[in-house]
């Protein structure tokens, strides 16, 4: 996977970022998010070998788009500096948990799991966690997680979610409001050879987290 352009895009776009620039540097703009999207072609095919529900995704239904929404920022910034790509079951939007791809010069990294679901979905997944707690914690402590992300990093309350008891063993792990995870990336990685396959390999070491996390997910969508 070739992403030199992407990154000397990106780094220009930090220095200059404004729609008179970004208007005269369309052209090196399109084919930054080409070779973006060609990046995310490859990991469409590489995921859906060990995660079936993706593989009917095109590449629109996992990039998003490079402009800021402004209206509610004091930064008023009319660009991302950076190139974002989410493969989840149903497209970006559908708010199932999936994998995520952060290209940003000095800040990549690959991520995944869970952001801001709905209040009924959260509760789902938590009530799924408490029920089966053990097998969540078999897969955010089998070694190939913690390697990749350590643990959990999404943002959490400080109470106990309502309808679960204070005095649960594992309550620490229904607090979270988010269920993501992880992996930053250097320029130096980024731009390595074997790039591809630390992708994969993190995919990899994500997707049971991911699969536990949408089995609660599908009941909620069924009901």
């Amino acid at each position: 996977m070739n992403i030199i352009n992407t990154i000397n895009f990106l780094n220009e776009l930090t220095k200059n970022n404004s729609k008179e620039w970004f208007d005269k540097n369309r052209k090196q703009y399109e084919i930054a998010k080409a070779e973006f999207a060609e990046i995310i072609t490859g990991l469409l095919v590489d995921v859906a070998k060990f995660d079936k529900e993706i593989q009917f995704l095109n590449v629109k239904d996992c990039m998003f788009r490079i402009n800021r929404d402004v209206r509610f920022s004091n930064d008023k910034s009319p660009y991302k500096t950076n190139f974002g790509g989410f493969i989840v079951r149903g497209g970006k939007k559908s708010g199932f948990a999936g994998y995520y791809l952060h290209i940003q010069p000095g800040a990549s990294f690959i991520g995944g799991g869970i952001y801001m679901p709905q209040t009924d979905i959260l509760k789902a997944v938590r009530q799924d966690i408490y029920d089966n707690v053990d097998e969540f914690k078999k897969i955010i402590n089998h070694k190939n997680f913690k390697k990749n992300f350590g643990e959990i990093n999404g943002s959490k309350t400080t109470l106990t979610p309502k309808g679960f008891a204070k005095d649960f063993p594992e309550i620490d792990l229904l607090k979270f409001k988010d269920y993501t995870v992880m992996r930053f990336m250097s320029d130096k990685e980024v731009l390595g050879e074997n790039f591809a396959e630390v992708i994969i390999a993190t995919f990899k070491a994500m997707a049971p987290f991911n699969q536990f996390i949408n089995r609660a997910v599908s009941y909620m969508r069924e009901v």
